[in-house]
């Protein structure tokens, strides 16, 4: 009586094993997205000012290039370390005579400065510094970080004179004298020079 048990039982195991197998489904792959960089969707905007009254002259690099893009599980790991290149060429106030000025006596005043060269370090969620080349300089110039999604929005305010541009300056001011002296009849080109960056990252 025993082994006429014995081939049900079995077969009753094999059934139960192969049903409890196809009742297992695989998990699909998780497959985590990522941040980076799109040169063609980065604002570079910058304030810079007059009289003595601080009369803001706002403009922007319509062109930058990114040597090392990489793909990063956050927005700031995608900036960190990222070294950019902002023809001057590409310097636009929606006034061509401005333009030119700015072109030929203020940047064309100083040294190497075709680009306008830099690596970005972030430091924390919003802080950090870009290592910036200017008039045959390279200083570190603070900045901050606001991040939204995956916009992130860069602003810093740059002292001119730290890239030792005081002769730059002073032959911009004397070209733009008239058109810089304010109701005061005082004559005064500003140093210091707001910046904004704004960058749409790729999220992928």
């Amino acid at each position: 009586m025993k082994k006429i048990y014995v081939l049900p039982l079995l077969l009753l195991t094999m059934i139960l094993y192969t049903s409890c197998k196809e009742s297992v489904k695989k998990e699909p792959a998780i497959v985590e997205k990522t941040y980076s960089v799109d040169a063609k969707a980065t604002k570079i905007n910058w304030t810079a000012y007059k009289t003595t009254a601080k009369a803001p002259v706002k403009g922007q690099f319509t062109e930058v290039t990114i040597e090392n893009a990489k793909k990063a599980s956050t927005p700031l790991e995608a900036l960190n370390g990222l070294k950019f290149d902002i023809p001057v060429s590409s310097l636009f106030t929606n006034d061509t005579i401005r333009d030119g000025k700015l072109k030929k006596f203020f940047f064309g005043a100083m040294k190497n400065t075709s680009l306008l060269s830099g690596t970005v370090n972030t430091i924390n969620e919003t802080s950090g510094s870009v290592s910036l080349k200017m008039n045959g300089i390279t200083k570190d110039l603070p900045v901050t970080f606001v991040v939204k999604d995956n916009i992130v929005t860069i602003e810093a305010n740059m002292e001119l004179n730290d890239w030792q541009a005081e002769v730059a300056l002073n032959t911009l001011h004397e070209v733009c004298k008239e058109l810089h002296t304010g109701k005061d009849g005082i004559s005064k080109t500003w140093s210091d020079v707001k910046i904004e960056v704004i960058t749409d990252l790729k999220y992928e």
